[in-house]
């Protein structure tokens, strides 16, 4: 299992503790820090069952600065943007064996650990 996370985020944090409480092993991966590359963003995107703009931070100043609402839709493009710029990344993201998901509320924390 891997989060990726933003410590400077509530709901990175909050999702941090939950699985730090259940006692789940997990890889901490600082996405600001170490973004993923476009292939595993691509991969993380199928497994949520997610295209990029429904995980996109549109609010971030960057988002407004590219025109992001309002960019084209294409999938590729998209991703390469959010890896050159991961602060449009939505977090945190819990990535499992199985799949992933946008853990940003305690019931989809849940659905991470009642699928271990």
């Amino acid at each position: 299992m891997e989060i990726w996370h933003n410590p400077r985020c509530s709901k990175s944090r909050a999702a941090k503790a939950a699985l730090d409480e259940a006692g789940v092993a997990y890889t901490e991966r600082r996405y600001l820090d170490e973004p993923p590359t476009a292939a595993e963003l691509d991969e993380v995107l199928t497994r949520i069952g997610a295209e990029p703009w429904d995980v996109a931070r549109l609010n971030e100043p960057v988002a407004k600065e590219l025109g992001l609402k309002d960019m084209e839709r294409d999938r590729a493009r998209w991703i390469e943007v959010m890896v050159a710029n991961p602060v449009l990344i939505q977090r945190p993201i819990v990535v499992t064996g199985d799949g992933a998901v946008v853990a940003r509320d305690d019931e989809s924390v849940r659905k991470v650990l009642d699928s271990r």
